[in-house]
């Protein structure tokens, strides 16, 4: 079935997460994704390896699995002279061109915007920073965990005992890989509509200050200075994670239904629909230590299953918190069907990489071909763009390619 970006070549020359991952969302659509990168491969390639080769160096990682879907792979060095001769010669067949690069890096590769419009005018180019491009930190680069703490997310996240908590899982550069995509559409469909390209920036910071932004307006309009408290949410009650008999669950409740359905499961609707300390989400919140102290209480005394089961009768949003290995064996992730699984070499086990996360009746996004080996395609592609066999043979030697 065709991608609604099928005919959409895209040049990725994107490191970690944030710039290979916007393209591996644009290559779930159909785009012709090319990732070109150093001739001993990104550092990325080998994040968590599934194996190691022959010669006993790491194979790829499982991060790569899941960012390198759907894409051709190049090597090259781009600094040389040579190499910018190469990148000028693709950058003239793409759509798009996609880096998460300082914007000093991207000048002195030539991938920034104003250079790439003077190889292909209607070129579209995504450029994914930490700081964006203006103020003091504009030219710094970075990594995840700095839009968490420098967006305050991570200094909430945490508690007075504990100090600040990062989030393992990098959300906030998915989330930037998710929004730059979703910016590079918009910029080709005004290309189809005008024929127009243009720059498209996405950073990291830019990302953390959206997802932060309710806590961050509250303080500069009531100077308010919230403290942390971990899990235990401050706006409504009881949203925290609790221990059962074996286990934990999380439970979640916003708007005074659910609130009223909560006290009727735990069998106390009137003692606390009728107090005035429990009539908000808000008033919940500032009071949300007694309201979370007797669903904690509720909660040990039942096993987790019996927690979601009751949790599910009366319609109160709750989870249980799984371990990595029990996440895989849930029913419920495996009833959803969107990791698909993949052959590692030298492995008996399939790995469950990430397909499209998101739903397209008539044009869904699909996983048509796993991470590529380093290099893969680097004749394949050099050879369009008119590199003979000899041109090749003498580009390795140079170690150009």
């Amino acid at each position: 079935m065709p991608g609604v970006l099928d005919g959409v070549r895209v040049l990725d020359f994107g490191r970690y997460i944030a710039g290979p991952y916007c393209t591996t969302m644009l290559g779930y659509l159909g785009a012709e994704v090319i990732r070109v990168e150093k001739r001993a491969g990104g550092e990325d390639r080998y994040v968590y390896p599934l194996y190691h080769n022959e010669d006993g160096s790491e194979g790829k990682g499982s991060l790569f699995y899941q960012v390198g879907a759907n894409k051709k792979s190049v090597t090259l060095n781009p600094a040389s002279e040579k190499g910018r001769e190469i990148v000028k010669k693709l950058v003239a067949t793409a759509d798009v061109v996609v880096a998460n690069l300082p914007g000093p890096a991207m000048k002195h590769l030539e991938l920034d915007y104003d250079s790439l419009v003077k190889i292909k005018p209607d070129i579209i180019q995504t450029s994914i920073s930490t700081f964006g491009d203006e103020g003091p930190y504009a030219e710094r680069g970075g990594f995840d965990g700095i839009g968490q703490v420098m967006s305050g997310a991570a200094w909430f996240s945490g508690t007075a005992d504990s100090g600040p908590v990062k989030a393992n899982a990098p959300y906030i550069d998915f989330g930037t890989a998710i929004l730059s995509a979703y910016a590079t559409l918009a910029a080709i469909m005004h290309h189809r509509a005008t024929g127009e390209g243009q720059a498209v920036n996405g950073a990291l910071l830019n990302t953390g200050l959206m997802m932060a932004n309710g806590l961050l307006m509250e303080q500069a309009v009531l100077n308010i200075n919230r403290q942390p408290t971990g899990n235990r949410v401050q706006t409504s009650a009881p949203s925290d994670i609790f221990a059962t008999k074996d286990g934990h669950v999380l439970t979640h409740i916003v708007g005074n239904g659910l609130f009223k359905r909560w006290a009727i499961m735990v069998g106390e609707e009137e003692q606390w629909t009728m107090d005035e300390r429990f009539r908000s989400d808000q008033s919940r919140g500032d009071h949300r230590d007694i309201v979370c102290e007797r669903m904690a209480e509720w909660c040990l005394e039942r096993t987790t299953e019996e927690v979601l089961d009751l949790c599910a009768e009366f319609g109160v949003p709750a989870g249980p918190v799984l371990a990595p290995a029990q996440t895989l064996e849930h029913p419920q992730v495996q009833a959803m069907g969107v990791m698909e699984p993949v052959d590692i070499p030298g492995q008996s086990t399939p790995a469950p990489v990430m397909g499209a996360p998101f739903g397209l009746s008539k044009t869904p996004g699909t996983l048509r071909s796993v991470a590529p080996d380093l290099g893969a395609d680097t004749d394949d592609i050099l050879g369009e763009v008119g590199y003979t066999a000899d041109d090749l043979a003498a580009l390795r030697d140079e170690k150009v390619i």
